[in-house]
């Protein structure tokens, strides 16, 4: 059925006259009288009834589609009031998909801030390592992806987004010196590390790699939360985020590390987006606090 034609048998019905209904569409009267004929033809059925005048009246089946034809433009005016609200970031979601460290410490923030700035729009975070949330924006699952780790993925989109510091972190009463360690003693430790295709495991090996150290998996965990308690139990060595473990280095639950030769750790956290796929206006506008400077620390002080 063409949506045209039966929009100009609605006008007519409820204008009752061709030529009121081609005023109200600014267009011409043998233009309405046409396309009445057109839908007709179109149907098969006769929906209006002209008599010996200028007047007219509706058949069964014109009654009966004007019904329909009126819930049918209800819904066109719901679903344009729905996207223009959503356009207008006035209602909706956000799926966020987080790599751990992201999620735990950096992201909070600024979903306090998107959701003062948009409150009807409801924001979702879901998190896992790097890898698994590259999946999921690859399967379009989610919105937007802040990871910890380097994608090479040429359907992705990457920036970088923050620094995040590392250090080496180990239990305090670790034999292990206190002013600064070798590349070599470290290398004799034991490491916990991150599963693979998590960021700080990539991390980990990189910039140990870089360093000169041999840091070789002697356990692997799933949670930086994990490795910096079983570390601070006085098991193993590792290099986690300085976010994970600032309270317990303040608390003197761990100790860290400092490396022979005062070099500091530090790696990208990266923003990433599909190639060619437009972010829907909530995305856009929670990728403006994402990059707007000074949005965190305002997101920490409300």
């Amino acid at each position: 059925m063409n949506l045209h034609l039966l929009r100009l048998f609605v006008a007519v019905a409820e204008a009752g006259s061709f030529s009121r209904a081609a005023e109200g569409l600014w267009i011409s009267q043998p233009a309405v009288s046409k396309g009445i004929r057109e839908l007709e033809h179109q149907l098969d059925l006769t929906l209006i009834e002209r008599g010996a005048g200028k007047g007219f009246r509706l058949t069964e089946a014109g009654t009966s589609l004007l019904t329909h034809a009126r819930g049918i433009f209800a819904m066109e005016r719901a679903a344009l009031d729905d996207v223009r609200a959503r356009v207008g970031v006035q209602r909706g979601s956000l799926t966020i998909g987080a790599s751990t460290t992201v999620a735990s410490y950096w992201l909070p923030p600024y979903v306090a801030a998107f959701c003062a700035a948009y409150p009807a729009v409801v924001p979702r975070v879901t998190v896992g390592n790097t890898q698994w949330v590259c999946e999921q924006l690859l399967e379009c699952r989610i919105d937007l992806a802040l990871v910890e780790g380097r994608v090479d993925e040429e359907r992705i989109e990457v920036s970088e987004w923050k620094a995040d510091p590392l250090t080496l972190v180990v239990a305090p009463g670790s034999t292990l010196p206190r002013r600064a360690v070798t590349a070599e003693a470290l290398g004799r430790q034991n490491w916990i590390l991150r599963e693979p295709g998590s960021g700080t495991r990539q991390a980990t090996e990189a910039l140990c790699e870089a360093h000169g150290i041999a840091a070789l998996p002697w356990m692997e965990m799933a949670s930086n939360e994990a490795i910096a308690r079983t570390v601070a139990s006085g098991v193993g060595i590792s290099m986690l985020p300085r976010v994970v473990v600032a309270d317990m280095l303040a608390l003197g639950a761990l100790r860290e590390l400092k490396l022979a030769g005062g070099a500091t750790f530090s790696r990208p956290l990266y923003r990433l987006a599909l190639k060619n796929r437009p972010l829907a206006p909530a995305a856009l506008k929670m990728v403006e606090l994402l990059e707007r400077k000074g949005a965190l620390a305002r997101a920490q002080r409300a």
